[in-house]
């Protein structure tokens, strides 16, 4: 099986990645699968194919340039950092009176 994960949107180089204005990863994926018996008076080939394809809208703050993908036993993680949003200053106010 093979997994493409890719942006939605204009192609950047040529790797998998696409950088889209809506923020949106699509993942797809194909398999193709062949299986072949032999006897001496019959021989029987099965073939079995699919293909899926999901989209996800990805949030405002994800950094679209460091989002990597890894596939590990079977399993396909994708890693999207976030940016820091600095948190407002809180001060005490005092109260007179």
């Amino acid at each position: 099986m093979s997994l493409i994960p890719s942006f939605f949107g204009n192609r950047r180089g040529n790797d998998s990645f696409f950088s889209d204005p809506f923020r949106v990863l699509q993942i797809s994926g194909k398999t193709n699968v062949e299986k072949e018996e032999k006897n001496d008076t019959w021989h029987r080939v099965e073939q079995s194919s699919g293909e899926f394809m999901r989209r996800f809208r990805l949030p405002e703050n994800a950094k679209m340039d460091e989002v990597k993908a890894t596939m590990e036993n079977g399993a396909l993680t994708v890693t999207m950092p976030k940016v820091e949003v600095k948190k407002p200053d809180v001060k005490a106010i005092k109260i007179s009176g």
